[in-house]
């Protein structure tokens, strides 16, 4: 077997993902997992998590002949490189500015743009076309646009659910913290029922909110949700009608395939 493994490093999660490259660009995922992002866990605490991952889906540490790497966590950074080269003996490609990506970065300073947002962009266009508008609901939330010339014009970050959620315990003394959940009802009974209603409506409002000024900016934009809480929100909302949990991963394949290409046409 010759496997691509696709590692997205979130400030949450490092969620991985494995392509057979034998199958060619349009590889289906064979599988994925999310771990906890931890800066102190080692290189061999990765290493043994994810050869476990691996056996366990039947597969080895020999089948993984390529690694791809998005991450908006600097400090893994080495542990990750080490990680690869000593577990699955080759070096990982990383997303990073100067690589190949078939957009047009039209923003400010390329060099701030998030690694995953790039992905994200990449992986939105190549399914949905242009325009195209992804929200990533993950740590934070984002905002990113695509014009009809295949332009990356920027986007919009908010404070992701989770994290407007444990900021109203922390300032409120007398608010508990609540699971982040579909309410029940929108007119909450107890002070539970009546945060995660307003949480959960409120958070749905603002996406809303955002999504209404970006469709008369760019009529006819696609809107395309990824990111862990896009299943639970995405339902609620008046505009998104495509979740792909695994765009970000889609994403990184593309882009090691169109880098690997590139690099061997000019071999």
């Amino acid at each position: 077997m010759s496997l691509l493994l696709a590692v997205d490093v979130g400030n949450t999660n490092v969620v991985l993902g494995v392509f057979d490259l034998e199958r060619g660009p349009e590889s289906p995922l064979l599988c994925s997992w999310r771990l906890a992002t931890s800066k102190e866990r080692t290189v061999d605490e990765y290493g043994l998590s994810t050869l476990a991952l691996l056996r366990h889906r039947g597969l080895e540490a020999t089948d993984v002949k390529q690694v791809v790497i998005s991450s908006v966590v600097p400090p893994l950074h080495p542990v990750l490189d080490a990680w690869a080269k000593v577990y699955f003996e080759t070096a990982p490609f990383w997303i990073e500015p100067g690589i190949r990506t078939g957009l047009k970065i039209a923003i400010d300073n390329p060099l701030e743009l998030g690694a995953d947002r790039l992905v994200n962009a990449v992986a939105g266009l190549e399914r949905f076309g242009s325009p195209l508008v992804v929200v990533d609901f993950g740590t934070a939330t984002t905002f990113d646009v695509v014009n009809t010339k295949k332009e990356y014009l920027g986007g919009l970050i908010v404070p992701g659910l989770k994290i407007s959620a444990e900021a109203l315990f922390q300032r409120a003394s007398r608010l508990p913290r609540v699971e982040i959940a579909e309410p029940e009802r929108l007119v909450g009974r107890n002070t539970v029922q009546a945060m995660q209603a307003g949480l959960f409506y409120g958070y749905v409002g603002q996406v809303d909110g955002i999504l209404d000024r970006l469709l008369v900016e760019h009529p006819g934009a696609a809107i395309v949700a990824t990111g862990g809480l896009a299943r639970v929100l995405a339902p609620h909302t008046r505009h998104i009608r495509k979740v792909e949990p695994d765009l970000t991963l889609e994403g990184l394949r593309s882009l090691w395939i169109r880098n690997h290409a590139e690099a061997r046409k000019r071999a």
